[in-house]
């Protein structure tokens, strides 16, 4: 059996790492500050899930904490750090950088500092596919330009990558960097539009759609995100790969295919387009599949309807969650 440390472990993609770790009869060390950046009542229904096993252990701390990490380490025998911890949002970010430069900055300089000290040789990061910015080719591939970003929330998560490239050089910490595309799935995050959309028409709410809707996402289930994830713990040297983003749809698209399936018409309300917000994203994976042998296998089709299916399940909280 082995034992990881996943960080934000009651995050979306991350509980999801988790969950699959511990099916496979891994230990799980978590540690999360369930911050209130959405409605908690969706992370206290993930942690739920994870603490139905036996060996995954819970701690309540922020990876900006250097002493709340260095007590989830503890004396474990710690095989790998997957950092999925951070303040994600493009919008949010500009809002309040601060947190998004302790959390996304200083948080992986300190799970790095425990990996350098403790001697654990495998580092995972969760980055993010706004680290593109504006004006690149698509599918992307990970040699487009990431020099220019676009908001704190990306230029947080380049830093870190940063970071990670000078740990690997100086100590020869192994580092698998995913740059995620848009990522969907049961128990998504509601600020986020896939949630959100299925409970708006779901309960007869206004849909609120920034821009005229024709901008478009490279989407991907969060199983196949996951299952890339953990594949990602094979030694690489030091990879920066983009994972999902496969099957692009645009956003009318989407809530017309969201309508058709529960049944119910939206009411869209159109609002401004964000200036932060970008106007297409599509991974080239091609990199994924020839250092991982992953692909995405679930289609948008499949995994809407999976997502559509999980929420009528747990209809009677997930109605009140909030979504702005």
């Amino acid at each position: 059996m082995d034992t990881y440390l996943v960080t934000g472990a009651a995050g979306f993609i991350a509980y999801r790492v988790c969950e699959m770790l511990l099916a496979r009869g891994d230990r799980v060390i978590g540690i999360d500050n369930f911050c209130e950046d959405y409605d908690l009542a969706v992370k206290h229904w993930r942690v739920a899930q994870l603490s139905q096993f036996d060996s995954f252990t819970l701690h309540h701390g922020n990876v900006a904490d250097m002493a709340a990490v260095q007590q989830a380490v503890g004396e474990h025998d710690i095989k790998a750090v997957i950092n999925l911890a951070a303040r994600a949002g493009v919008r949010a970010s500009v809002i309040d950088p601060w947190d998004f430069v302790q959390t996304n900055m200083v948080g992986t300089l300190n799970l790095l500092e425990i990996c350098r000290e403790k001697g654990i040789k495998k580092f995972v990061l969760a980055s993010t596919s706004s680290a593109y910015g504006a004006n690149v080719p698509t599918p992307t591939t990970e040699n487009a330009d990431s020099s220019r970003p676009l908001q704190p929330y990306a230029a947080s998560k380049i830093g870190a990558e940063a970071m990670c490239h000078a740990y690997h050089f100086l100590h020869g910490i192994d580092v698998t960097i995913f740059r995620y595309f848009t990522v969907y799935g049961p128990a998504g995050r509601p600020n986020q539009a896939m949630f959100r959309f299925v409970q708006w028409i779901a309960e007869d709410q206004p849909v609120i759609l920034y821009g005229d809707g024709e901008q478009t996402r490279g989407f991907t289930y969060l199983d196949d995100i996951a299952r890339g994830t953990i594949a990602g713990l094979k030694p690489l040297g030091f990879e920066l790969i983009n994972l999902g983003g496969h099957e692009v749809i645009s956003v009318n698209a989407l809530i017309q295919m969201m309508e058709e399936k529960i049944g119910k018409k939206a009411n869209i309300i159109r609002k401004q387009a964000h200036p932060a917000d970008m106007l297409t994203n599509q991974a080239d994976v091609s990199k994924a599949k020839s250092l991982l042998d992953w692909q995405a296998e679930t289609s948008l089709s499949d995994g809407v309807q999976a997502l559509i299916d999980w929420y009528y399940v747990e209809r009677d909280w997930a109605k009140q969650v909030k979504t702005l």
